[in-house]
């Protein structure tokens, strides 16, 4: 059986087609010294020949296993080049099979707590997770989001135990939304020196301190313990990118508070530093 016709060297495009790559990207290697230019032929077109090929196949395999192609150039030179990008590599797709892992974590908890709870941390969902359906708010679920961005997911998963008392004590809840209405009404039209801002402060501290009692006796705080020793692999648990301190993050996140709102909000923590404390420094009373 006769062989097809053999070129000695060919084309740009049938080289390209071989490799399985495109003309550009051979220009590409070109143009940074990775595969040296070719001979042309009569009609000044690039010839490609059979060390060319090779060169080419195992720029191909190289880059195909995500070898940077600067790497690449330095592995055609020497092995030590090669064996530090592979070290990088390996940790490069490391680092990419964790997110991914987490983001496969991610989808599960949504397909079983339901959105937007479920992008909370496991620690978060899991303290919320026998709420019947609609008991949780979404303003409850933005501030338990903005205080795991602060705090981190042991501070949201305290700060669940108030809503999870919100939402079962329905005297604290009808308090609460008074109290938020009133807060609201702190804008511009108030001055930071209305005596109401007294009389508010104090009502919110009283209710504060209405459910910390409460938590305390539904026990809250000891399921919250055996949750930790369940699943401590997520505290601490921090978001992507650099973790910003208390201050600065609080510094950072926006609220239209008038200069009322700004002096009732100073004045509750006022009066929460000024409250008597027990000997095991429990509150008593605002």
């Amino acid at each position: 059986m006769p062989l097809p016709a053999i070129p000695r060297r060919v084309k740009i495009g049938d080289a390209a087609a071989f490799a399985g790559t495109t003309p550009r990207a051979i220009r590409h290697y070109h143009a940074i010294g990775l595969l040296a230019e070719p001979e042309r032929g009569s009609d000044d077109r690039r010839r490609y020949g059979y060390d060319d090929m090779i060169r080419l196949l195992w720029i191909r395999r190289m880059a195909d296993a995500g070898i940077p192609l600067d790497d690449i150039h330095a592995a055609f030179k020497d092995t030590t080049g090669i064996e530090q990008s592979l070290a990088r590599l390996e940790e490069s797709l490391a680092s990419k099979a964790a997110a991914i892992e987490a983001q496969q974590a991610a989808v599960n908890r949504l397909r079983e707590v339901g959105s937007p709870l479920g992008l909370l941390s496991p620690l978060v969902t899991g303290r919320l997770r026998d709420l019947s359906p609609g008991a949780l708010r979404s303003a409850d679920l933005d501030t338990l989001l903005v205080t795991e961005r602060i705090f981190g997911p042991l501070g949201a998963a305290t700060q669940a135990d108030r809503f999870i008392v919100l939402a079962t004590h329905h005297e604290l809840r009808a308090e609460e939304d008074r109290l938020a209405e009133a807060e609201a009404a702190l804008d511009d039209t108030m001055s930071p020196d209305d005596p109401r801002i007294e009389d508010l402060a104090a009502r919110r501290c009283a209710h504060e301190t209405a459910l910390a009692a409460a938590i305390e006796r539904s026990g809250l705080e000891e399921a919250l313990d055996v949750l930790l020793d369940r699943e401590d692999e997520h505290v601490g648990e921090e978001e992507d990118g650099a973790r910003m301190s208390v201050m600065e993050a609080i510094g950072k996140m926006p609220y239209d508070f008038s200069p009322a709102r700004v002096r009732y909000e100073e004045r509750v923590i006022e009066l929460f530093h000024s409250v008597d404390q027990d000997g095991d420094g429990d509150l008593r009373t605002c």
